[in-house]
């Protein structure tokens, strides 16, 4: 059984930062992709950044250059530095991890369970 645990989520000020962790546990063989997206109410879960097993990186354009999305394989966790936060950057930020838990299987989606993040004016 796969579990992603997200962390880091809380309160924060305008133009501040915070930074989230995800770590994924249980039966995993490998990691092909790990993101984060984001859901703020009333709206529709968006990608927010992703990273790849090769270690390259795309991100929404909405938060290009004051996020920055990083990955420990060692540990399997992934981690999204928010810098210059908006309070449009409010919403709950889940965790998502394409992976295989034995070798020659498809990879398939887990989610965590979210953290909110809520950014004041």
């Amino acid at each position: 059984q796969v579990q992603l645990v997200e962390s880091g989520g809380g309160l924060v000020q305008a133009g501040g930062s915070l930074t989230l962790s995800c770590a994924a546990s249980g039966s995993i063989f490998s990691i092909n992709a790990m993101a984060w997206y984001r859901q703020a109410p009333g709206k529709q879960r968006e990608l927010v950044a992703i990273i790849i097993s090769g270690g390259n990186t795309n991100y929404a354009d909405s938060v290009k250059g004051r996020f920055t999305i990083s990955r420990d394989n060692a540990m399997n966790t992934v981690y999204l530095q928010m810098n210059s936060l908006k309070p449009e950057d409010t919403a709950v930020y889940y965790c998502n991890a394409v992976l295989t838990v034995r070798p020659s299987a498809y990879g398939m989606n887990y989610w965590g369970k979210g953290t909110l993040v809520t950014v004041s004016s």
